[in-house]
């Protein structure tokens, strides 16, 4: 019986984010599929070298690849010697974000303005994301007026530390919360929040307003 490590798990993440078989990852890091199976499977960690090998072949860093930097906030190493900011086109925005995943929720909260992060998904052209019915997020967006909703900004990113490289895309739009007879449909989209709990409420956000920045080297 195998018995999958953290380091086996994270090959296995950045693999499958890059879209890469086990083949393509082994050709890439000069050893064989066998053996990236048998490291993906396995609580164990290899040598050094192959370690370095094998963030290469996923585009990571090392420290990635180990779980170093867990609890710190991304981007803190150094960035391109010549970034290059280039603005998004809506179409592309919405192909970054496509395939779901987490996402940040900002609205005005009683206290003030407040980001959320929710596990969200595309479906039908509208962001879904579920909430706790009476919660927090729940009563902060609703208004009280039949017809009348409140507009939120929805934000996803992805930062590659080891590439030095990323894109931000900013959604804008109305948050309407789906009603029980609308529920049966929305819940084909199958999100479900990594938050657990009672969370039955789903919300849909229809964007209005699309913008996206990347950044790369030249």
């Amino acid at each position: 019986m195998t018995h999958t490590g953290d380091f086996g798990r994270r090959i296995t993440h950045h693999r499958t984010r890059l879209g890469l078989t086990l083949d393509q990852v082994a050709d890439r890091a000069d050893m064989s599929a066998g053996y990236v199976q048998y490291l993906e499977d396995h609580l164990r960690t290899p040598d050094r070298g192959t370690v370095n090998r094998l963030a290469k072949a996923l585009e990571t860093s090392v420290e990635d690849l180990l779980g170093g930097g867990r609890d710190r906030p991304p981007g803190q190493g150094p960035g391109l010697a010549e970034p290059v900011l280039e603005v998004l086109e809506p179409d592309e925005c919405l192909r970054l974000i496509t395939p779901g995943g987490i996402g940040r929720v900002a609205f005005n909260g009683p206290h003030g303005p407040t980001v959320l992060p929710v596990n969200y998904t595309l479906h039908e052209g509208s962001i879904v994301f579920r909430t706790a019915r009476g919660g927090p997020m729940d009563q902060d967006l609703r208004t009280g007026l039949e017809g009348v909703e409140i507009k939120i900004g929805f934000q996803v990113d992805r930062i590659d530390e080891a590439q030095h490289t990323g894109w931000s895309v900013l959604v804008q739009g109305a948050a309407h919360h789906v009603p029980d007879d609308e529920r049966e449909t929305v819940a084909e989209a199958e999100v479900t929040p990594w938050a657990g709990g009672e969370r039955h409420l789903y919300i849909r956000v229809t964007p209005q307003q699309i913008s996206g920045r990347r950044i790369h080297g030249l």
